[in-house]
């Protein structure tokens, strides 16, 4: 045990060090390009406060298509663009790109959900009181969809996570690129082992971190 931890420690303290690295920014990046889009597709649909037909087929029909496509093809399909972004198709820096790409329609779509479920009749009486459209999405459906859109994010932040690791298949670094070359090439099992525990124990944490931030963002747990 002491000579695995000598020769791959290093390796592995690093290696998670890149795959935390490429979650956190990853789904920092997919929330700022996803939520705008989730409050867009809820707020334009129909019986919406800023009803578009046009807008919303479109926009949903884009979200669809990424959504569809398995990551590790759009992970290839995007190199080009990846290389004109980060200047290079390899290194943590590099697998954002795809990342990022991939999980905003995923992002949009949960934040989408979560003000759907936010009481109509809330929307109703801020329309009342003469709020405004920006005022509603505001102070109503995002303050309102807190819990939910914060459990959403454990969920994003967790497929993201699982996807860092598909990127190691083109060297992007991390825990993923780890197990490939290591556990999968070399045949290095412990290597394998590690890795998956360390995924395991990053998961639970995001879990427990979003539960207890869900839990104190709710209302009805303050009174």
């Amino acid at each position: 045990m002491e000579a695995f931890f000598n020769h791959y420690g290093t390796l592995l303290v690093n290696a998670t060090l890149e795959t935390i690295y490429m979650t956190a920014v990853s789904t920092f990046f997919s929330y700022i390009l996803g939520v705008p889009l989730g409050v867009a597709l809820s707020v334009t649909k129909k019986g919406g406060i800023a009803e578009s037909p046009v807008f919303n087929n479109a926009a949903g029909w884009v979200v669809n298509i990424l959504r569809s496509v398995p990551f590790i093809i759009l992970m290839v399909f995007v190199i080009p663009f990846t290389r004109l972004i980060a200047g290079t198709s390899i290194g943590p820096n590099a697998g954002n790109i795809p990342l990022i790409i991939a999980a905003t329609p995923f992002v949009a779509r949960i934040v989408e959900q979560s003000i759907e479920e936010v009481d109509k009749g809330l929307i109703e009486a801020a329309k009342c009181m003469g709020a405004t459209n920006f005022q509603i999405i505001t102070k109503v459906m995002l303050k309102e969809s807190r819990p939910s859109l914060i459990r959403g994010l454990s969920i994003s932040a967790i497929t993201i996570l699982s996807y860092s690791a598909i990127t190691g298949t083109i060297g992007a670094g991390g825990l993923g690129d780890m197990a490939i070359r290591y556990g999968y090439q070399q045949y290095i099992d412990s290597v394998m082992y590690s890795t998956v525990i360390l995924l395991i124990i990053i998961v639970m944490l995001i879990q427990w971190l979003c539960n207890i931030w869900a839990f104190k963002a709710d209302k009805r747990n303050k009174n």
